[in-house]
């Protein structure tokens, strides 16, 4: 917040002083409006390199898709009907509250991307109390039916870089941009579900990825302690490193809808 006052600061000063100093005024601007830089030249399946826009969309494209395997899990509803145990009583995830909702909403960062329904994340700010209601029921049914509306679908595709040579596309990350309302509905499903395996003792101590309050850090830490322990012991230690090449990219999504299955999530849950 501090960094933001004193940019304002400091642009209100720029325009206020631009008939003394046209200069440094011009020369503000001009960096502002210098576009972003382009995409790197991209070498193709067949050892190409492009150059053209379409054609590096179309190069990451085919190769983003290429990571995905049919082991990640078919369409939507795909998934057999006994992941959820009929003996087993599935446990509700709390309903979307209006007070929830437009908590989250207010919360919005207005600096943020919006997707590709072009829904700004100011708009919904400035309109939190108005909207509240209507999505939290747009939110209720979509968990009870497992449906997701298909805007909240789509994505539009931000390819970073990640390291390594920047005309092989194996070497970007791309990143969606979904739509706001369907962030906020995820933020509310992702607190409910994690707070249940906690609860549940689905998540074990030892992972330290992903969870609020832990890091790199932390997992550090704790290895070091269990290392150090075992050597002033006299034993000896051996370590074995592991890394698991696009794991994300290519986890089987049946896995893993039958695991949050045995922790009691109901169907529309899973489904959505």
């Amino acid at each position: 917040k501090k960094v933001r006052d004193t940019k304002v600061q400091f642009e209100v000063k720029l325009a206020t002083s631009v008939k003394d100093n046209k200069k440094s005024f011009y020369k503000y601007i001009n960096n502002k409006r210098r576009g972003k830089e382009n995409l790197h030249s991209l070498m193709d399946s067949e050892g190409n390199i492009v150059n053209r826009d379409e054609e590096k969309a179309e190069v990451l494209n085919t190769y983003f898709a290429s990571v995905f395997t049919r082991k990640t899990g078919g369409p939507q509803g795909n998934w057999p009907l006994e992941l959820v145990d009929r003996d087993r009583k599935p446990n509700s995830l709390p309903v979307f509250q209006e007070e929830i909702v437009s908590d989250l909403l207010s919360h919005l960062d207005p600096h943020k991307s919006m997707g590709p329904d072009g829904i700004h994340p100011r708009v919904m700010r400035e309109l939190a109390e108005e909207l509240a209601k209507p999505l939290s029921i747009i939110f209720q049914q979509s968990r009870l039916t497992g449906e997701v509306p298909d805007d909240w679908k789509l994505a539009n595709i931000t390819p970073i870089h990640k390291k390594g040579c920047k005309a092989d596309p194996g070497n970007y990350r791309p990143v969606s941009l979904t739509s706001v309302p369907g962030r906020v509905m995820e933020q509310i499903i992702l607190c409910a579900i994690t707070q249940q395996l906690q609860d549940g003792q689905g998540i074990r101590p030892s992972q330290h990825g992903f969870r609020r309050g832990r890091s790199c850090l932390t997992n550090l830490i704790s290895f070091y302690d269990q290392v150090t322990h075992l050597v002033d012991e006299g034993k000896a230690v051996d370590v074995v490193y592991l890394d698991f090449s696009k794991a994300f990219d290519t986890v089987s999504h049946n896995i893993l809808l039958e695991k949050l299955a045995a922790h009691g999530l109901d169907r529309g849950t899973l489904c959505w």
